[in-house]
């Protein structure tokens, strides 16, 4: 019997300190009867080091469809035959978003822009948007995700209060070349090593269930930890149609909570969030064995170009399960 729980429990519960990347692999490989205890213990951890807290958050897509990069999970792009098409929201539009999103109860309001970076337009629109939003939303922080920035951008939008900056690697660096060729994974990384360094909060996570094989998810995990950031995004791939990864089969739901496990134990102070593909996923009862076994954040209502549930469902469940909502504790 792989004896890794034990040590997961002495190095991670007891000490606040992540399992490397062999002991995440062996995390990976548990069976299934072990996936319980493993949810347990990541349960413990997140209660540890980051509180009982759910945080709740809400996103809104300033632009969406017709981006001009390749990343082959994204029905954004303009370079392949997906339904979905270029739209934006006025100003008006994004501050009734925000005061909605704050009346379900979330106190996180994301603004995303399906761009490669902002264009002195956007970022116009973008600083315009921040302070509005904080002018006549009570009890939410703005976060944006406008791709990859130049110093001067992550300079404008930390002047305007941008709470949390989201830009997510989407997988391990050795696997990334088989899911994007218009960037690089260090293009990536460079813009959140920017906002880090502006003390901007760092949102970066992404997608599994993409192809990848266990030991690039355990690279992932160890990756992301290196960055050390606030909160990582959690989605499971949901095919799209006209992309590349259309016809992808659905990860399956023992390995998706095998995987919820294996972040919290590489990360046990980091806000966990359930984002995009969770409901098709795990369904509802996975989605509360993740909020008890590690998520400690959960995206409410649609996603940029995918259902999700209904805002009013999340915060039932959060409820039924008796965990509390995390409370904005500064003043806007």
């Amino acid at each position: 019997m792989d004896n890794i729980l034990t040590t997961a429990r002495a190095q991670v519960l007891d000490e606040g300190r992540g399992l490397d990347y062999d002991d995440l692999i062996r995390i990976l490989n548990l069976p299934d009867e072990s996936i319980p205890d493993l949810l347990a213990l990541a349960h413990e951890v997140r209660v540890r080091w980051c509180g009982e807290e759910i945080e709740m958050e809400g996103i809104v897509s300033l632009k969406t469809g017709g981006c001009p990069e390749d990343c082959h999970f994204c029905s954004q792009s303009g370079l392949f035959d997906s339904p979905v098409r270029s739209t934006k929201l006025d100003i008006a539009q994004l501050i009734e978003q925000a005061r909605q999103t704050a009346k379900t109860g979330a106190t996180e309001f994301c603004i995303v822009a399906a761009v490669k970076g902002p264009d002195e337009r956007l970022m116009i629109q973008l600083e315009q948007a921040v302070q509005e939003i904080y002018a006549n939303v009570e009890g939410i922080d703005v976060a944006v995700s406008v791709g990859i920035l130049t110093q001067d951008q992550v300079d404008r939008l930390k002047a305007v209060g941008v709470h949390r900056y989201n830009h997510n690697l989407e997988t391990a660096r050795s696997y990334f070349p088989k899911v994007v060729t218009t960037h690089s994974w260090e293009d990536r990384r460079e813009t959140m090593m920017l906002i880090k360094d502006a003390g901007i909060e760092v949102c970066c996570g992404g997608i599994i269930g993409m192809g990848e094989s266990l030991e690039q998810r355990a690279e992932f995990a160890v990756q992301l930890a290196d960055l050390d950031p606030h909160e990582v995004p959690l989605n499971f791939l949901d095919p799209r149609p006209g992309t590349p990864f259309s016809d992808m089969p659905v990860m399956d739901g023992k390995d998706a909570l095998r995987a919820v496990g294996m972040f919290r134990l590489a990360m046990p102070a980091t806000t966990l969030r359930f984002a995009g593909g969770r409901e098709l996923t795990l369904g509802d009862l996975g989605v509360e064995q993740g909020l008890t076994g590690g998520i400690n954040g959960v995206i409410v209502g649609n996603y940029l170009t995918t259902l999700g549930r209904p805002a009013e469902q999340d915060m039932d469940m959060v409820g039924r399960l008796n965990l509390p909502i995390k409370v904005l504790s500064r003043s806007v």
